[in-house]
């Protein structure tokens, strides 16, 4: 059992044995394994992973509108939407749970950690299901905000269609020879200094999709790590966001049927000579 922790579990591997000294894995009856146990296909263990010391994401995940169904808020660069990976305390959900007292808030969608801007969570889990299908049925609309370079020969507004995939354990969403799964609708809106703001609406949601498609015309957004290139940038390196903010979001509400619109107050930064 210690070979196969070792080689497929989530801790480090100079962190299994200090773990199983200290009886921190256990089996389903709760009794801990010592590591000389066979090891046994398609069974269960359990296991608290041991959190790093999270650097504070800076920025205020800011309360746009609260009711007895939603809280929207207005999510900086850099913060999770959910707990993930190395962010769990500066994630926007736990975030959001320790400063309003609100437990059961959970993310209606999800935002990438680089991108800012509306986000909506349902108080209670009897909401999350009818706010979550706007957004798996594409019956919300999406307008996100974008700095890239301007391109000669682009002429807008355009619409941008490809094959796009993500793979698990890439950082990278792919273009594919396929017939199209993705597609976004991009205005320029206004012009500075060799560079462009961009109106942006997602027709579907795909992981990446507007970066990728960003790429795909040659104008990667301003501040992008993954696109063209990954980028060697330390994870807690909070200097050069994103250009890319969810700037609105609209939807008949599916419980009401009142018009909703939140509009994030965020803005996006020039990018400097």
């Amino acid at each position: 059992m210690r070979e196969f922790l070792l080689s497929k579990l989530g801790p480090a591997r100079d962190e299994v044995d200090p773990m199983l000294a200290e009886g921190a894995f256990v089996d389903p009856a709760g009794v801990p394994l010592t590591g000389d146990e066979p090891y046994t296909p398609h069974t269960f263990i359990w296991f608290h992973r041991r959190l790093r010391d999270e650097v504070t994401v800076p920025g205020e995940l800011v309360v746009l509108h609260r009711d007895d169904r939603l809280v929207v808020f207005d999510k900086p660069h850099f913060l999770s939407t959910i707990p993930r990976g190395r962010h769990v305390l500066q994630s926007a959900v736990v975030r959001a749970r320790r400063e309003l007292d609100m437990p059961l808030l959970t993310a209606a969608h999800r935002l990438d950690r680089a991108t800012a801007g509306v986000l909506l969570m349902t108080t209670e889990p009897r909401w999350r299901a009818a706010y979550q299908s706007l957004f798996s049925e594409r019956t919300v609309e999406k307008t996100y905000e974008a700095i890239a370079p301007l391109q000669p020969g682009l002429e807008f507004p355009l619409e941008v269609e490809s094959h796009l995939i993500k793979r698990v354990g890439t950082m990278q969403a792919e273009t594919l020879d396929l017939p199209p799964n993705s597609r976004t609708h991009i205005e320029l809106i206004e012009t500075r200094a060799g560079w462009g703001r961009y109106a942006v609406r997602p027709v579907t949601g795909k992981t990446h999709q507007i970066r990728a498609h960003f790429t795909q015309l040659g104008i990667p957004l301003a501040g992008d790590p993954l696109y063209p290139v990954v980028l060697d940038i330390d994870i807690d390196d909070f200097s050069r966001p994103l250009s890319l903010l969810s700037k609105e979001l609209s939807f008949t509400d599916p419980v009401d049927g009142a018009q909703r619109r939140f509009t994030s107050q965020r803005t996006l930064d020039w990018p400097q000579p």
